[in-house]
Order: C-alpha cells, then sequence, then structure tokens
C-alpha cells in the first residue's frame, strides 16, 4: 500500500491580503460566503414568527418584509455603523472603533437580536485567531464585541474599499434572511433566486446614501421587527434561534 510521506503534507499556511484586486475580491467572497463559521444560518430575526402568524406566505409577502428590514434597519442603521468602524480601523484608531460598536450594541432593540450579534461577533473574533489574523489588543481584550464590529476588522485586514465591504455585508445578510424564507415559508430553491435577484437591486440603491452618511445619520426605528423578534423568543416550536 502507497503511503504518504510527512514531506509531502503541506503545512496550512495563512497570510495577509495583498495589494492585487482579484485576492481583495476573493476575500470579499470569503468573507461574504454562508460558509463563514460565525452561525449566521442558525438566526431568521423574526422572521419565522412571521410564517408562524400566516403573515409571510410567499414570494410577495416575503419580498416586502426583508425589503423593508433591508432599508429601514440594515441600510439605514448597521450597514452605516459597519462603514464607520472599517474607517476607524483603517486609521488605526481601535477605541474609535469599538465606542461605535458600544452605541451599536445599545441600538439592538431585543435580547435575542442582542444576543445574535454578540454571538456572531465572538465567533468571528474566535475564526480571526485560528486562521492566525493579528488583531489589535483592544479588539482582542475587549468583553464584547458584535458581528460587524468583528467583520469591519477582518474586511480591513484583507485590504476591502468601504464599498466592497458594505455590498458584502448586506448582500450576506440578504442572502440569509432569504434562505431562512425559503426553508420555513417553505419557498422553493428558485423563488429564492428569484428574491435574490430583485432585493440584492435594492443593496445598489442604498449604496451611495450609506457611504456617504454620517455616524448621527445612523436610525433602527423598525417596531414590527422588533416585536416580531420579541414573540420569537417564546415561540412554541422553531428552528432558528432569534
Amino acid at each position: 500500500m502507497d503511503t504518504v510521506s510527512t514531506a509531502s503534507v503541506v503545512a496550512p499556511e495563512y497570510t495577509t491580503c495583498s495589494p492585487d484586486r482579484s485576492i481583495a475580491s476573493l476575500r470579499l467572497l470569503q468573507l461574504s460566503s454562508p460558509a463563514l463559521p460565525v452561525g449566521a444560518y442558525s438566526y431568521s430575526q423574526g422572521l419565522e414568527w412571521m410564517v408562524e402568524q400566516g403573515v409571510l406566505v410567499d414570494v410577495a409577502s416575503v419580498s416586502r418584509w426583508v425589503g423593508d428590514v433591508l432599508r429601514e434597519s440594515m441600510a439605514h442603521g448597521e450597514a452605516i455603523y459597519l462603514v464607520h468602524m472599517l474607517r476607524a480601523w483603517r486609521r488605526e484608531e481601535p477605541l474609535q472603533a469599538l465606542q461605535y460598536d458600544e452605541v451599536f450594541t445599545a441600538s439592538r432593540d431585543t435580547a435575542e437580536l442582542r444576543a445574535e450579534t454578540l454571538q456572531m461577533g465572538f465567533s468571528m473574533r474566535q475564526l480571526m485567531k485560528q486562521m492566525r489574523i493579528d488583531i489589535p489588543e483592544e479588539l482582542n481584550q475587549s468583553t464584547s464585541v458584535t458581528f460587524p464590529c468583528a467583520w469591519s476588522y477582518l474586511a480591513h485586514h484583507w485590504g476591502l474599499s468601504d464599498q466592497e465591504a458594505v455590498i458584502g455585508y448586506l448582500w450576506s445578510w440578504l442572502e440569509n434572511q432569504v434562505m431562512a424564507a425559503v426553508k420555513c415559508v417553505p419557498l422553493g430553491q428558485s423563488e429564492g433566486q428569484r428574491l435574490l435577484l430583485e432585493l440584492s437591486c435594492h443593496i445598489d440603491h442604498h449604496l451611495d446614501a450609506i457611504l456617504h452618511s454620517s455616524i448621527e445619520d445612523a436610525v433602527n426605528s423598525l417596531p414590527g421587527y422588533a416585536l416580531a423578534s420579541c414573540f420569537h423568543e417564546t415561540q412554541y416550536t422553531r428552528l432558528f434561534r432569534s
């Protein structure tokens, strides 16, 4: 029987991003991938409860719900924090990035939404350590870090532009929401792809406003979304954690 010598086994290597834009594009795909092991697939952000209530029953109703959350919560709030955290990392101002992070954490409406972003932020930070990526001591020592904060640091480390980071982050969120709808409405895979095709255009529509917004412009005011998350906490049976 043939054996593999230890000399032929290549040890894993983890390298920083080169300035080449093709490499940056690959890193963007990696950050935006559902294969990123941070647990995003386990959250529906209240969508499951809306299905349980008979509000989300088809492509049209899911499109309205996800489109509204994308506009009023993600584009007008979370993505703006992401951009300003990214710029703070780029300026080598970790304390400023973490200050933005504290405010973002306080903006989470429910216990589930807060626990979600902190769990994913913790997992993201652990992933960076496992990938042997050097992170600032302030980020390493922080007791709690949200997902956009940790994600924005890796986006900075890999040399992504503001535009690339926003597109990747929102696409990742959108894909997760659509896949949650495919599972629990349920919708067919083809209908899910139609939704992604339609709703992804919204990302481009909001991109310019996100990139030119001050941190004071960030708002998060979706009472129905918050209520859906609250009721999901006590839903009798559920597939998702929030």
